[in-house]
């Protein structure tokens, strides 16, 4: 049996009302791909994208539907958004961002804080590809700016296959 890719979608767990429609699609699309989402299992774009995950998956057979993995900060799986299939409990704050950009195949960064700026620079100096959507972080070297969802998830796609 071949493994699913994971795939990372970041960004902040308050995020602007209007990131939310695109970490949404963004979801939706990695669902209908077939992978498996990682994040922070939190709030604003973390909980989005696994809402659109889920949503998308709903329509799936079960045989192609992927999972939403969070990777909680604090010490209770109680603290997980309502789409998170399997909740980690780490304990660790914001530490836990090296466990999710070191278990990711791909980062999408969307939006985003310092948070996910720490996020972004983990997984680069780690060799891990991230793609930037409607962040502030798309003008660091390395990272790959993409201009729509569907851009976004192709182009994660694409570097998947290409390993």
């Amino acid at each position: 049996m071949t493994r699913r890719p994971l795939v990372a979608v970041i960004g902040a767990g308050r995020a602007d009302a209007g990131l939310e429609p695109t970490a949404r699609r963004v979801g939706e699309l990695l669902a209908q791909a077939g992978v498996h989402l990682i994040n922070g299992g939190l709030g604003g774009v973390m909980a989005a994208s696994a809402e659109g995950f889920q949503r998308a998956a709903a329509a799936l057979p079960v045989e192609r539907r992927g999972i939403v993995v969070g990777v909680l900060p604090g010490s209770s799986a109680d603290d997980a958004n309502r789409h998170v299939d399997l909740a980690i409990v780490t304990h660790l704050g914001e530490a836990r961002n090296c466990l999710i950009v070191n278990s990711a195949e791909v980062c999408i960064a969307i939006g985003g804080e310092y948070g996910t700026l720490s996020e972004v620079a983990l997984a680069l100096r780690r060799g891990t590809a991230v793609i930037g959507l409607e962040t502030a972080w798309e003008s660091i070297p390395g990272v790959q700016r993409a201009d729509s969802p569907e851009q976004a998830v192709a182009l994660a796609l694409k570097i998947i296959a290409q390993r």
